[in-house]
């Protein structure tokens, strides 16, 4: 994901990377003009505006007190964290602006909201999310998958989860209501994993310019 942000970045003309940092020693300490930190040396790193992390729970913590320490905005995809480190979040986005996903794709934004919505008006019909990656992903149901689930069930609806692992599929997730004579289905696929970087970027070019708060990906679609 990290070399994914890289290359995408370098194609956007209002983002400037002042530094990369991987848990190891980097190998290069510059690369095409980028300079490389260890996660032992983030609080050597140049001054930024926003940090984007897509790094492991154990990454997290750090630089949120970086972000915090440099009243500076946080981009985070890092899942499988702990509710001490959600609550850590919400601590920041008292001093800082915050935005946290599992999944940065501004079309799983936009079926985040759809859900709320049909799950509002559905009240009572069967709502199932099903969920398909590639035979490498651990986690199930998806970090995706449970947010979707989580926006249903805000709105009223009764959730189920259903998880496929096979071949290389990238993502494909479809939430159905299903009602006696009739059935919907929001379903959004996935082809190409740029689309998460992308919105993370997106998600900190309209951050940096917010003041304060824990935002969600389709608070800054518009």
């Amino acid at each position: 994901m990290g070399q994914t942000l890289l290359r995408l970045a370098a194609e956007q003309a209002d983002v400037s990377v002042v530094a990369a940092v991987d848990r190891k020693s980097p190998a290069q300490r510059v690369i095409e003009g980028v300079p490389f930190f260890a996660a032992s040396e983030l609080s050597g790193v140049p001054p930024f505006d926003v940090a984007i992390d897509f790094s492991l729970p154990e990454g997290l913590s750090p630089i949120i007190s970086l972000c915090v320490a440099r009243k500076a905005a946080l981009v985070s995809g890092t899942t499988g964290i702990s509710e001490q480190q959600h609550q850590q979040l919400s601590e920041a986005a008292t001093g800082i602006a915050v935005v946290w996903a599992s999944n940065y794709s501004l079309g799983v934004a936009v079926l985040t909201d759809l859900v709320e919505r049909a799950a509002q008006v559905l009240q009572g019909w069967d709502c199932d999310v099903v969920e398909s990656h590639h035979t490498q992903k651990k986690d199930a149901p998806s970090g995706t998958a449970l947010t979707l689930g989580e926006a249903a069930q805000s709105a009223g609806g009764q959730v189920s989860y259903a998880s496929l692992r096979a071949g290389d599929i990238v993502g494909e997730h479809t939430v159905q209501f299903t009602t006696l004579g009739e059935r919907i289905e929001l379903i959004h696929r996935a082809s190409n994993r740029d689309i998460f970087a992308r919105g993370a970027l997106h998600a900190a070019s309209r951050i940096s310019q917010r003041g304060p708060g824990l935002y969600r990906v389709r608070d800054l679609i518009d």
